[in-house]
């Protein structure tokens, strides 16, 4: 079981579990690359047709949330309110809202509370969004990113310092909702989440030499950078309305599951979808001198792969070989299976809970996370 023994001991925990998982995946890949060709997307995953798709049923709970943000960000200055105000203008997708809304719902099912949804819970799905989109506005000033979401920068329209201090007033203003709820575990568990991103940010400018240990990295990488958000958004929401750890667990271990299944197709993404799609440039992971998991499968079947990320992709002509040498591997296929497996161990996690329309709607959630193409 998960319990918060200090920031310290959980990372331990996490980095652990993360590695155990993944050496013993990463084994039967490399035993029986031939046998794991991508499978049919989830067939035993969600069969039942009449299943409520999850974005519609979270809709009404979700309907005024980027009004709710704008009210939280009331500013007398009228340029940093247009700041704070341009990624909440109603065009995200709310993944990360939208799994908080559901999870609340499902616990308060299972906590014989009728699902009715508690205003702290709905609270802590408007953080979620206003702390996923202020680390948004700080990664474009790190990566020099100049397209988010279709659409041009913070940092592009108004310049790098004005966008690190958007990205600083909009958490910030999160930091102060989250005081408001007035309870001291919740405020604990996603406070985590602000030292994951710090964390997983610094993990992403190095790399490792050892190939096991660059897989390790990833992963923690992308469960701090990724998953640790909503992993414990999930976790808080049940934390208000049941004492039992064991459901907390359950939460958590299902948010920490679908969020690196999301970014693991993410990763996938940067090779198979256009920019058009994305809302952002394609290749850009390798542009950034980022080996993510396609290419570190890749690197399995094409050695010379090794030196490039060593370097960053930094040399003439690496970006444009390294892209050949994932397209000419399985590297794609093994990490959508890779993306399966957190998949279906989300699926186990969640089905611990009484059953219940958001329940089964998290179920389906996974599904989708795989079948995604922006």
């Amino acid at each position: 079981m998960h319990k918060d023994t200090g920031a310290s001991c959980h990372e331990r925990k996490v980095s652990q579990g993360l590695y155990q998982k993944f050496s013993y995946v990463y084994s039967l890949l490399r035993r029986n690359r031939c046998v794991y060709t991508t499978p049919p997307v989830c067939c035993s995953i969600c069969s039942d047709a009449k299943l409520k798709d999850p974005f519609s049923l979270a809709q009404k709970d979700l309907q005024n949330l980027y009004e709710e943000i704008k009210k939280q960000l009331l500013v007398s200055k009228a340029e940093l309110k247009v700041l704070c105000d341009y990624y909440f203008d109603g065009k995200g997708k709310a993944f990360r809202p939208m799994i908080v809304i559901l999870m609340a719902r499902a616990c308060n099912v299972h906590s014989n509370k009728e699902g009715v949804l508690l205003p702290a819970q709905r609270s802590i799905a408007m953080i979620s969004e206003m702390i996923h989109t202020a680390s948004l506005v700080h990664d474009d000033v790190i990566d020099d990113s100049d397209t988010r979401r279709g659409k041009n920068t913070i940092n592009k329209v108004w310049g790098e310092r004005k966008a690190i201090l958007a990205g600083d007033f909009i958490l910030s203003a999160a930091s102060m909702a989250l005081a408001r709820i007035g309870n001291n575990t919740v405020v604990s568990v996603l406070s985590q989440v602000i030292e994951d991103l710090v964390r997983g940010e610094f993990m992403q400018l190095g790399s490792k030499e050892n190939e096991n240990e660059r897989f390790k990295h990833y992963l923690e990488k992308t469960f701090k950078k990724t998953a640790s958000l909503i992993a414990n958004s999930c976790k808080a929401v049940s934390i208000l309305v049941n004492s039992d750890p064991e459901v907390h667990e359950i939460a958590y271990q299902y948010g920490r599951n679908v969020g690196i299944a999301f970014q693991l197709v993410d990763d996938i993404l940067d090779f198979t979808s256009c920019a058009n799609l994305l809302g952002k440039p394609s290749a850009a992971d390798l542009k950034l001198g980022l080996a993510t998991g396609p290419v570190l499968f890749a690197c399995q079947q094409f050695p010379e792969l090794h030196a490039m990320i060593m370097r960053r992709f930094s040399s003439d002509g690496d970006v444009d070989r390294a892209w050949q040498y994932v397209l000419k591997s399985d590297g794609v296929e093994q990490t959508n299976y890779l993306a399966q497996h957190y998949c279906q161990e989300a699926i186990r996690q969640i089905s611990r809970l009484r059953p219940s329309t958001e329940r089964d709607a998290l179920i389906q959630l996974t599904e989708l996370v795989l079948r995604r193409d922006k």
